[in-house]
């Protein structure tokens, strides 16, 4: 049997810096209290399976997140909200096909199949997701010449959808991020409250993503670096 001593000397310095953080959480339960809040990022059936934009296994985040949102009494529901012919569709761009990117006024725009129309069954929240204790819905991406992953701020990094103000009415200090796409509106989410002054975990396995040449790991590195504690559902205990 391996002394657990010379397997942490192999795997060496930089891979226990790695490993530290997830190791503490393993070690004790997070418990969620007043001043923490549970964010569901568009969990809509344009992202699930058969959806227009669908994120592969997009359908099992829901249960997870189900089943950990009974340890919040603070939750926040996110929609994208999208115009016809916004401006992140590549149909709206002659041409131009999904995937493919444009410059646009705030900055490089990767576009989209047609998702998330107002008022389509495809705009709509997944029909299995179960929180009714959710106190907010914010719709974002409503601006028809403007992108907004981020639940705190549109893709102009200056238009506020009004949740941080919200939050810190609150007296929320702490949010926790779930939900679907892990590289995009996960990301974006979370860097944006790190930067509003809120504690971030992203609880990993509620969570798809879409990794488009390697924006998973650019966006799980690009967290790290900002702060943003990624955790399991695991790590947070549940409500008694």
């Amino acid at each position: 049997m391996l002394d657990r001593r010379h397997i942490l000397t192999a795997l060496g310095t930089t891979a226990l810096a790695t490993l530290a953080p997830n190791a503490l959480f393993a070690a004790a339960s997070i418990k969620p209290d007043d001043a923490s809040a549970l964010l569901v990022i568009d969990v809509q059936n344009c992202f699930l399976p058969g959806g227009s934009l669908a994120v592969k296994e997009g359908e099992q985040v829901v249960p997870v997140i189900n089943k950990m949102a009974k340890a919040f009494s603070n939750v926040v529901i996110t929609q994208d909200w999208h115009t016809q012919g916004h401006v992140s569709f590549a149909s709206t761009h002659s041409g131009k096909k999904p995937f493919e990117t444009v410059d646009l006024p705030y900055g490089k725009q990767v576009l989209w199949p047609d998702h998330c129309v107002q008022g389509t069954d495809g705009a709509a929240l997944s029909k299995d997701l179960a929180i009714p204790h959710a106190e907010l819905i914010i719709r974002k991406g409503f601006h028809k010449d403007v992108d907004s992953y981020s639940a705190f701020l549109e893709a102009d990094g200056k238009t506020s959808t009004g949740l941080a103000g919200y939050l810190k009415a609150r007296k929320i200090k702490r949010v926790f991020v779930a939900g679907l796409a892990t590289d995009f509106c996960i990301a974006w989410t979370a860097l944006d409250a790190r930067k509003a002054g809120f504690e971030v975990y992203v609880v990993e396995d509620a969570c798809r993503g879409i990794d488009n040449q390697g924006s998973l790991a650019k966006a799980w590195a690009d967290m790290a670096k900002a702060g943003v504690k990624r955790i399991q559902s695991a790590d947070i205990a549940a409500s008694a």
